[in-house]
């Protein structure tokens, strides 16, 4: 399982700090489709919850236990990697230096 970022997200960052494997990414700020959330690579993912508790907006939530009216946020997590930019062609290096996939 991973954790997911619901759309209570607010886009601190502090969740991006503490992430030990660096899995989590900001949405493409250049897209509106995409820019209002964080998102949590669940190939990387190891399931720690270091983000949960420095999430001002509490916010983050593991996959299985996301509330019932954030739901929806759990699909578009997925899709992120599946078929959005995650997946296509956002290129991470100039947000963040690295990311597991090809480059643009």
């Amino acid at each position: 399982m991973t954790h997911v970022i619901t759309a209570l997200c607010t886009r601190e960052g502090d969740c991006v700090e503490v992430c030990p494997v660096d899995c989590i990414i900001p949405g493409p700020t250049n897209d509106p489709d995409w820019n209002d959330l964080f998102f949590i690579d669940p190939d990387t993912c190891i399931d720690c919850g270091a983000c949960v508790p420095v999430c001002p907006p509490e916010a983050i939530f593991p996959e299985e236990d996301v509330p019932e009216e954030y739901e929806a946020d759990t699909q578009r997590n997925a899709d992120y990697f599946t078929d959005g930019p995650g997946y296509w062609d956002y290129d991470l290096d100039e947000e963040r230096g690295t990311y597991k996939g090809e480059p643009k």
